[in-house]
């Protein structure tokens, strides 16, 4: 988990550890199943420390879920903004699909706990998701101006999007303990080709 807008001082990276242990935990356990002294154990702190750096379990939980959501998808844009050709998604969705099992615990927090948090679930669509569909809708707006993407709404391709490359990314975590690259691959094609040319037959 990346530290974003941080200096490395002793403070800022037992907040980092913090968040990291949280992150394994309530992957393996879950969020009712992880007491902050275990969470605090495993992170090596006192237990009052962590409330020096958190209000809450709860403030902990929502940390982990958007701070994580925030690095995925602003890689996906950055790469999206400096691709060569608007035709290129799939090596962008390969290498982005790849990166993802670097960050299958955050993921699994996310989608198990949101629905019984709807703070959690807020969050992540007021901070996130709304916020990085904007510049996905921009980049297919312009897509559109050019002539290479046809006449649709853009913030609805925009979310379709987004939507294709984080559930089936989840999906294939959950269903391959251990994804070879050239399945991960394969998935990224398939859903750039989706994405692209739609699923019906052509006349």
């Amino acid at each position: 988990m990346k530290t974003l807008n941080q200096t490395h001082t002793p403070e800022n990276e037992t907040r980092t550890r913090i968040l990291e242990s949280a992150q394994r935990l309530f992957a393996r356990q879950g969020y009712e199943g992880t007491t902050t002294r275990a969470l605090a154990q495993e992170a090596g702190v006192a237990e009052g420390t962590l409330f020096r750096h958190f209000d809450s379990k709860k403030a902990i939980l929502v940390e982990v879920a958007t701070q994580g959501w925030v690095e995925i998808l602003t890689d996906l844009l950055t790469e999206l903004s400096e691709m060569g050709s608007y035709k290129a998604i799939s090596q962008v969705m390969k290498r982005r699909m790849l990166h993802l099992r670097e960050n299958a615990d955050m993921l699994r927090v996310c989608f198990l706990e949101a629905q019984f948090h709807p703070e959690l679930r807020d969050r992540i669509q007021t901070e996130t998701i709304a916020k990085m569909t904007d510049v996905a809708e921009a980049f297919v707006q312009t897509a559109m101006d050019r002539g290479i993407y046809r006449r649709m709404n853009p913030r609805l391709v925009a979310s379709v999007f987004l939507g294709m490359f984080t559930i089936a990314g989840f999906s294939h975590e959950t269903l391959l303990d251990d994804p070879s690259p050239k399945a991960l691959a394969e998935m990224a094609e398939g859903l750039a080709d989706i994405f692209l040319n739609g699923v019906l037959a052509k006349d």
